[in-house]
C-alpha cells in the first residue's frame, strides 16, 4: 500500500449499542486491521458500551449520551462535534441503519463524506424518514441484503458494494473431534416467542427418547429465563438443555459445540453463524432471510423450520453420520477461507474509505 495515501485516511466509525454487542467481532477485526496499517481511527458509541475488548490503544473512543432529556440533545451533539473536529476525520462510517440520521447530521456539519453499512433486510417504511443525500457508499455483508436494498430503493443501487464480513478460521474442525466427549449442540434463544424454537425443542425431545445422548446449549437473550425453564420442564428437557449468557468472546461457547442450529430465518446477517462455522461446527439451519451462508450440502444441512420432523431428521442425520458432519463442517471452513477473509474485508473497506475521501 502507498503510505502517502494511507496518511490521508482517518475514518470515524459510528455504532449503536446493538451493533457493539452483536457485531463486536467484525468491529474488532476492522479496528485491528486499521491499526496494522497505521491508520488513525475513532469509534463513536453510546456511553456504557463495553468496547475495551475490541479496541486497541491507538483507537480514539468518543462516547455520546443516549438520554433524550430536554436541552441535553443539542449539548451532547455539540460535545460530539467538538471531539470529531479535533480528530479531523476524512470519512464517517455509520455501522448500522439506526445511526444513519445522526451520521448525516455530523457529516453535514463537518463537511465530511460518509458511508453506511446495512446489515439487515429493509422495508421501505423503515427508511422513509432517513434522508440519504451525501451518502457515498452503502456497504452490505451479503448478496441477499444487496438485492433487497436495490429492490426497495432502486435509486441507491449504484451506491451498493458488497463486502463480506471476515473471520479467522480455525486450523482444526471441532465437530465430533473428541469421540469420548458428550455430543453438544448450540443455538440461540429467540428474541420473541417463536414456534420454530419449540419445534427445535420437540426435535431434541425425540432424539432423547430415541436414546441419543447430548447437551443442548441455548445462548441467552430473548424470552425470560423462567419462561424457558417452564417450557423445558414441560417437555422433559431440563436435564439436557442448559441456558448460558452470551459470553464474550462467543467463540468460547461456540467452539464447545459439535453442531450449531439456526432454527428460524434471520432478517440480519448472523455473526454467530459465521463464527460457529469458523470454529468447525456442523451447521443445521433453515433457509430464508439473510441465508447466504447456508448452502445445503456444502456448508450446512437444511430443514423446514415449521416441521418438527424435518428438524429431527436433519439432526439425527448428523449424529448418525459423524464423518459426514465433520466433512460438512470442514467444507464450511474452506468456504469461509475463500469468501470471508479478514484481510480482504479490511482491504476492501479501506478502498471504500479512500474513494469516499477524495
Amino acid at each position: 500500500m502507498k503510505k502517502g495515501r494511507d496518511k490521508l485516511v482517518r475514518p470515524a466509525l459510528i455504532a449503536s449499542e446493538y451493533t457493539v454487542s452483536e457485531y463486536s467481532l467484525f468491529m474488532g477485526h476492522l479496528l485491528a486491521g486499521l491499526a496494522d496499517e497505521s491508520i488513525p481511527a475513532a469509534l463513536i458509541c453510546p456511553v456504557g458500551c463495553d468496547v475495551d475488548y475490541i479496541v486497541s490503544p491507538s483507537v480514539e473512543v468518543v462516547r455520546y449520551l443516549t438520554l433524550k432529556l430536554p436541552l441535553m440533545g443539542a449539548n451532547d451533539r455539540k460535545i460530539l462535534i467538538d471531539r470529531l473536529e479535533d480528530f479531523k476525520p476524512t470519512v464517517l462510517h455509520c455501522l448500522c441503519e439506526s445511526k444513519a440520521a445522526l451520521t448525516r447530521q455530523l457529516a453535514q456539519h463537518l463537511g465530511t463524506p460518509y458511508v453506511l453499512t446495512v446489515n439487515s433486510l429493509q422495508k421501505r417504511w423503515r427508511w422513509s424518514f432517513v434522508p440519504l443525500k451525501g451518502c457515498s457508499k452503502i456497504i452490505v455483508p451479503a448478496e441477499s441484503i444487496a438485492n433487497n436494498v436495490a429492490t426497495v430503493y432502486p435509486s441507491l443501487a449504484q451506491r451498493i458494494t458488497q463486502i463480506n464480513i471476515g473471520t479467522f478460521v480455525g486450523e482444526t474442525t471441532g465437530c465430533f473431534s473428541e469421540p469420548e466427549r458428550l455430543a453438544s449442540m448450540v443455538t440461540v434463544n429467540p428474541s420473541r416467542d417463536d414456534r420454530a424454537f419449540e419445534n427445535l425443542l420437540g426435535a431434541a425431545r425425540h432424539l432423547l427418547i430415541d436414546g441419543y445422548e447430548f447437551m443442548l446449549v441455548v445462548m441467552g437473550g430473548g424470552r425470560g429465563e423462567l419462561q424457558l425453564r417452564r417450557l423445558l420442564n414441560a417437555m422433559g428437557l431440563s436435564q439436557v438443555v442448559i441456558s448460558v449468557p452470551r459470553l464474550k468472546p462467543w467463540r468460547s461457547v461456540l467452539s464447545a459445540g459439535d453442531i450449531f442450529i439456526q432454527p428460524w430465518p434471520s432478517d440480519a446477517f448472523n455473526p454467530l453463524l459465521l463464527e460457529a462455522m469458523s470454529v468447525g461446527a456442523a451447521v443445521a439451519g433453515c433457509r430464508g432471510g439473510v441465508d447466504d451462508l447456508i448452502i445445503d450440502g456444502k456448508t450446512a444441512v437444511v430443514f423446514d423450520q415449521n416441521d418438527e420432523l424435518s428438524i429431527y431428521k436433519s439432526l439425527k442425520g448428523l449424529f448418525d453420520r459423524r464423518e459426514f458432519a465433520r466433512q460438512l463442517a470442514a467444507g464450511a471452513q474452506e468456504y469461509l477461507r475463500e469468501n470471508h477473509s479478514v484481510n480482504k474485508m479490511v482491504t476492501d473497506i479501506l478502498k471504500v474509505y479512500r474513494e469516499t475521501a477524495k
